[in-house]
């Protein structure tokens, strides 16, 4: 099961990395036609989920909390590449801010978490 888990967990982390970095190239390799506009926000974003489950399935040493990790990992990205999207200015809609904070502090109380776990292991 392990070895299953950790192939399945690669390959949905590599196709999430291929979204993030090159939404357009996955899009024409898997449905035969380039992304262009918002959709390029919506598959990286996209990317950013399958990267995160990828995380989340990825077999890692025993008492850490890989559900944790995996939002945080998602979390993280997010926050970072919404506020780039509107930073650029060219997709910004009504929700765009509040998103952006809300995943933000999302971040800070997942981060506060994960510590405070890595602490507890440690002592």
């Amino acid at each position: 099961m392990n070895r299953l888990l950790t192939v399945t967990a690669s390959f949905e982390a590599a196709t999430g990395l291929a979204l993030i970095i090159v939404p357009s190239l996955v899009a024409q390799l898997l449905l035969g036609t380039e992304l262009s506009g918002v959709a390029i926000v919506v598959a990286r974003v996209a990317g950013v989920g399958l990267f995160s489950l990828g995380v989340a399935c990825w077999p890692i040493e025993e008492g850490t909390r890989a559900q944790l990790c995996a939002m945080l990992t998602y979390d993280v990205l997010v926050t970072f590449y919404l506020l780039y999207v509107a930073i650029g200015g060219e997709w910004i809609g009504v929700l765009l801010w509040p998103a952006i904070v809300l995943h933000g502090v999302l971040t800070l109380l997942l981060a506060r978490q994960w510590f405070k776990q890595q602490k507890n292991r440690s002592a």
